[in-house]
């Protein structure tokens, strides 16, 4: 029986250790599907999720991974991609589905004018927001946004840098996603940012225009998996309520 969702969050740890215990593949990818159902910005979609079980490929990577042990004993890998290259395609297919959606000879004036904002949104307003050259438009575009805040509310991230770390974002809450999921039918995980991210890349194959944005072990801990009792900063010391 799978966990609550509360009960998933709180049975997930970073596992560092695996048992010696084959884990199921169809099961992994069941909880990847969930991966993408996550929120992302402008539902652009900019990931790719790389599930590595191959024996030969798990152990290259591991030593791409500096040899941790939460690479070295893992039954699968799972490397978090981040495709901000591929804005182009996905803002397309978000176009043509919702062309689709819209598609009828009844739409009421709500939704007329509905169709015409989002139409115009992945049209035009994303190819202008993702769209750069050497870094030079992303600068200007951002000098321009800040003279225009000084006048009323408008979006400023509009850099290179911006924006990737908008699709980090992104790719960031889709692993969360995993995570849990994997929690839920007991299954353990363990996120490393400790990577050679070019051997990564050289590994699976992946674009140079890609990028890592983190590698995933996958497996049962072990007695000896979670190195230590849970820490969290007391939650009076994060939590800020504004009444």
């Amino acid at each position: 029986m799978e966990k609550t969702v509360s009960d998933a969050i709180a049975y997930r740890r970073s596992v560092r250790i695996y048992k010696d215990e084959p884990i199921a593949i169809e099961k992994v990818k069941s909880c990847l599907k969930n991966a993408v159902l996550a929120p992302t910005s402008s539902n652009l979609q900019l990931w790719e999720f790389y599930h590595i079980s191959n024996k030969k490929v798990l152990q290259d990577l591991a030593a791409a991974c500096f040899d941790q042990n939460a690479a070295k004993t893992a039954q699968q890998l799972v490397v978090i991609v981040v495709r901000k290259d591929l804005w182009r395609q996905r803002a397309k297919a978000n176009l043509n589905f919702l062309k689709k959606a819209f598609d009828r000879p009844d739409l009421e004036p709500r939704l007329l004018k509905r169709k015409k904002i989002v139409l115009n949104y992945y049209d035009k307003l994303i190819p202008f927001t993702y769209f750069d050259f050497l870094g030079i438009f992303g600068m200007l575009k951002y000098l321009m946004f800040q003279i225009v805040g000084l006048f009323r509310p408008i979006y400023r991230q509009a850099r290179r840098s911006d924006m990737r770390i908008v699709a980090h974002k992104s790719a960031g809450l889709a692993a969360q996603n995993f995570m849990i999921s994997m929690a839920a039918i007991g299954y353990d995980t363990c996120p490393m940012e400790g990577s050679d991210t070019l051997r990564v890349k050289r590994i699976l194959k992946i674009p140079n225009s890609a990028e890592i944005n983190m590698v995933i072990g996958c497996g049962i801990r072990s007695e000896k998996g979670v190195y230590g009792p849970r820490f969290r900063v007391p939650f009076e010391e994060t939590y800020k309520a504004v009444t």
